[in-house]
């Protein structure tokens, strides 16, 4: 019998129960690089998974390339060969006015304007973080001294279409081919940060049947602590979701990893400035 995950072909005992998750596979060797006996388990297609230890906690880090539904397949896969806990690293959109440049947003819930959540289960359903993650990443926050708040992420599909830049006149520009660009697409915006939404991202709600919550910063190019008013524009982030999953909605969250463990492999992991996940 083949127990093999059919997408990524990994096998049971090959991955540990806490996972750190990214989109570009080229993030997983700054995120694995202070671990002991790090091993590739997993070069395929957009998937490149790499297990280990930090401080005898066995941990492994995989890539999920860009958007819900690739997430949502090594969601699965991992789930299945006992993750229980992940933390996604990657890339957001700034839309709180007041965001300053290096804070991090922890995110306590997602509005799931996704496809891939929906697929899961009915869109009245919340996709809430567990209050121990959230309270795990605060505190790996603060023992750093970092810039950080909890708030709510916008989870959306289509890349360039629902992306907008900020101008320096405080006006919006398309990110998609020949300007495309819609007033329900600059309406969509302008509604998320009149109901205070932190950020926007692409894989925070996909599994919103499994507790969560994200930590973003904002990159340093995005833009300056005088933004104009509007929405900010895309931002090189780093975003660190932790998500419980479990047979049922309701089933309990196992205790969430130590704060020193968050803050230790987390906060020390830079990406350089650029689009994608």
């Amino acid at each position: 019998m083949n127990d093999a995950q059919p997408i990524t072909g990994i096998r049971p005992g090959e991955t540990a129960g806490y996972v750190f998750l990214c989109g570009d596979p080229a993030r997983i060797e700054p995120i694995t690089a202070s671990w002991e006996e790090a091993r590739e388990v997993c070069r395929v297609r957009e998937y490149r998974v790499v297990t280990g230890k930090r401080g005898g906690v066995p941990l492994t880090a995989a890539s999920t390339g860009i958007g819900a539904p690739g997430t949502a397949v090594i969601f699965e896969e991992l789930v299945k060969l006992g993750g229980h806990t992940f933390l996604r690293v990657g890339n957001s959109g700034g839309l709180a006015p007041d965001l300053e440049v290096g804070d991090l947003v922890i995110t306590t819930a997602a509005v799931r304007d996704d496809g891939t959540s929906r697929t899961y289960v009915v869109p009245e359903y919340p996709a809430a973080a567990d209050h121990r993650l959230v309270a795990a990443l605060l505190e790996a926050a603060e023992s750093r001294a970092v810039r950080h708040r909890a708030g709510i992420t916008w989870s959306l599909d289509a890349f360039y279409v629902r992306n907008a830049v900020l101008q320096p006149d405080g006006s919006m520009a398309s990110m998609s081919v020949g300007g495309y660009w819609t007033r329900e697409h600059a309406e969509r915006i302008e509604d998320m940060r009149s109901a205070r939404v932190q950020n926007c991202e692409m894989e925070a709600a996909c599994c919103s049947h499994w507790r969560a919550s994200s930590a973003c910063a904002p990159d340093a190019s995005a833009w300056s602590r005088t933004a104009p008013p509007g929405p900010a524009p895309p931002t090189s982030t780093w975003i660190a979701t932790w998500r419980r999953a479990s047979k049922s909605p309701t089933t309990p969250c196992s205790a969430s990893p130590p704060s020193s463990l968050i803050a230790g492999t987390l906060l020390n992991v830079q990406f350089p400035t650029g689009v994608g996940n």
